[in-house]
């Protein structure tokens, strides 16, 4: 039976922020401010690049030190979510709820056996969950794998401001947790395929994924100095293969992207691949950002390899930029993660030993 004290902390409890989660949460505050498309916590890296005087120095102070994770904005527990729902869907409201995850973006809770209720926890980010209600049930239908796709729409009440969804409740465990056999690796390029077709000039922009990695280079690289000082990972191979990865042209037209595919947003069950979850990153783009995932998810070059034909043979290019992208990732968990996410961290050095291995 679910407990509001098993609710992660940074949900229950937004009053008892510490002095450094507060100035965490007024760096991001600001940030947001400066560019409202920021959909999460890394994209205050970039904003650098692009704002001056006072709010560059904010900023400027969030580069200097890994922000770790975002502070949440709205307490989120299973009495607001039991009240949303009776007020909104009545005829969902007598279904057990539990308490599953909190991200970066979003709270989890199981309801009932088959479904699931994702709700933003953070202002910058709640526009990502419309973006998943506007276009994932018409992608769903033509994707090889599960994905969450909305069952019902929540709107703002009952002083919860976003919008939020309850989606199907997909079995499995994240792929960090659980790796996918060696064997799914065709199953995903399949995916990917399914995936990567030319998106409308109405699909969402995401200013940090899809875009030429020369975009990303300055923030990426300023988590590679700063990890450099606090670990042995940046290696001479793993910047190597970075600088192939900044060399290599983007050769293809842009394509639907779901954008942020670690293994935490990929699930396995008895080795298979299950579902494909966190769709708010979605986006037209490189392919590559998400060809990526097969160096993340899988160790085995013969396994990479078959990804890559089931996809179809992407160019030599294209796989320099995907390993390219599984750097920019595994930097970024990394970066983000060492200080209180070792989860996160985690991933990111495992993506790091195996690229440094390969190379």
């Amino acid at each position: 039976m679910f407990q509001l004290g098993d609710l992660p902390s940074v949900i229950r409890a937004k009053a008892r922020n510490s002095p450094s989660q507060q100035k965490r949460h007024e760096v991001q505050r600001v940030a947001s401010a400066i560019e409202p498309n920021a959909g999460h916590d890394y994209m205050v890296f970039d904003f650098h690049e692009r704002v001056s005087g006072l709010s560059s120095l904010y900023v400027s102070r969030a580069i200097a030190n890994s922000m770790g994770t975002p502070v949440a904005d709205y307490v989120i527990d299973a009495d607001l979510v039991s009240r949303l729902l009776s007020d909104q869907h009545p005829d969902l409201a007598h279904l057990p709820l539990q308490a599953v995850d909190a991200g970066w973006d979003n709270a989890m809770f199981r309801l009932g056996d088959q479904l699931a209720v994702r709700l933003p926890r953070r202002a910058a980010v709640a526009r990502l969950i419309i973006h998943e209600q506007q276009w994932l049930p018409e992608l769903s239908k033509r994707l090889s794998l599960p994905v969450p796709a909305p069952y019902r729409i929540g709107r703002p009440g009952l002083g919860y401001p976003c919008s939020w969804s309850v989606t199907s409740w997909l079995s499995g465990l994240p792929a960090d947790l659980r790796a996918p056999d060696a064997s799914q690796a065709a199953s995903l390029g399949r995916f990917l395929r399914s995936l990567h077709l030319p998106a409308p000039a109405e699909a969402p922009p995401n200013p940090v994924r899809g875009v030429p990695l020369a975009q990303r280079a300055a923030v990426v690289e300023a988590r590679m100095q700063r990890l450099a000082g606090r670990s042995a990972l940046i290696t001479e191979p793993i910047m190597r293969l970075w600088k192939k990865a900044l060399s290599s042209p983007v050769d293809r037209a842009p394509t639907w992207l779901h954008g942020d595919l670690h293994p935490r947003n990929v699930l396995v069950q008895d080795g298979a691949i299950t579902g494909v979850i966190d769709w708010g990153d979605l986006t037209a783009g490189d392919c590559a950002t998400d060809l990526a995932s097969l160096w993340m998810l899988f160790t085995e070059a013969a396994a990479q390899q078959e990804a890559l034909a089931a996809y179809g043979n992407p160019s030599e290019a294209t796989v320099h930029r995907a390993i390219g992208w599984a750097i920019v990732f595994a930097v970024m968990l990394l970066d983000t993660g060492i200080d209180d996410n070792p989860r996160n961290a985690a991933i990111g050095e495992r993506i790091l030993r195996f690229l440094t291995k390969r190379c």
